[in-house]
């Protein structure tokens, strides 16, 4: 049976970082935020327009030259880890200014580590079931790389390629990305109309494409009561598209009937 794709959000601009909360695992109605260059933990109850408390847990890029800065993609590693990395932005145009960014982690005592820079667009992230490799994604270079990971100290090294979109002929910037129970891959591909399934065990290795209305494809996150549903977010950025974007874009969509699961998302401790 071929998936089932269906629109389950009203638009949005940039509908982006999905999380299916499986159960609470810290503290209720408590979320880690990105606002610029900070983190921030935030006291929300999901319904009110403003929320009961913000307190500042760290900055980054806070370096002279880096005001265009901001914190892109973030995702909390299955230890609790927070990992998420930065961008540089025009303030005028609000094009990409390359190498700027840098990839961090906080842990749980907000102690911030730094660990790749010359950074572009920083985006996906994702760990394997083992704990020993950690994937990731700088959008500009069109790929997925791989580096081996080390839980306990959290320092990553020897990156590598995984999957290069340009040597399967596929158009689209890498966005956000989840790994199901297989370990293999989910990546959102920006400006290209799907979400492509690829081999972490084999280099270069495109195992399904699934098809969406629309073309800005921002992230993925497996969900529903079995995990068992892949959650689609897009955007609807006018200025950032090939051509003229379909009504519905900016929506979440739910994917039904890959016949694969994905793993529970974890939280942040803070």
């Amino acid at each position: 049976m071929a998936p089932i794709v269906e629109r389950v959000s009203e638009s949005g601009v940039v509908s982006e970082g999905p999380h299916w909360d499986v159960e609470t695992q810290s503290k209720p109605n408590q979320f880690v935020t990105a606002i610029d260059r900070e983190f921030h933990l935030i006291t929300w109850d999901g319904i009110s327009d403003t929320v009961s408390n913000l307190q500042k847990i760290a900055e980054v890029d806070n370096q002279p030259g880096l005001e265009g800065n901001r914190i892109n993609d973030g995702k909390a590693d299955p230890t609790g880890r927070l990992w998420a990395g930065t961008t540089c932005l025009d303030i005028e145009t609000c094009a990409n200014i390359p190498y700027k960014g840098t990839l961090y982690s906080i842990d749980k005592s907000r102690q911030v580590k730094s660990h790749v820079s010359k950074i572009s667009i920083s985006n996906g992230l994702a760990w394997n079931a083992d704990l020993k490799k950690f994937y990731y994604i700088d959008s500009v270079e069109k790929r997925v790389d791989e580096f081996d990971f080390d839980a306990e100290s959290g320092a990553i090294k020897n990156r590598k390629p995984l999957f290069t979109l340009e040597k399967h002929n596929i158009n689209g910037i890498p966005d956000g990305q989840a790994i199901d129970a297989d370990g293999n891959l989910w990546v959102a591909l920006f400006n290209s109309f799907r979400v492509i399934k690829i081999d972490t065990r084999n280099p270069e290795t495109l195992l399904d494409t699934v098809e969406l209305p629309v073309p800005q494809i921002t992230s993925v996150a497996f969900g529903g009561a079995n995990l068992n549903e892949l959650y689609v977010t897009t955007a609807n950025i006018p200025n950032l598209a090939d051509g003229v974007l379909p009504p519905e874009s900016g929506c979440v969509y739910r994917i039904t009937g890959l016949g694969v699961k994905g793993v529970p998302g974890v939280r942040v401790k803070m």
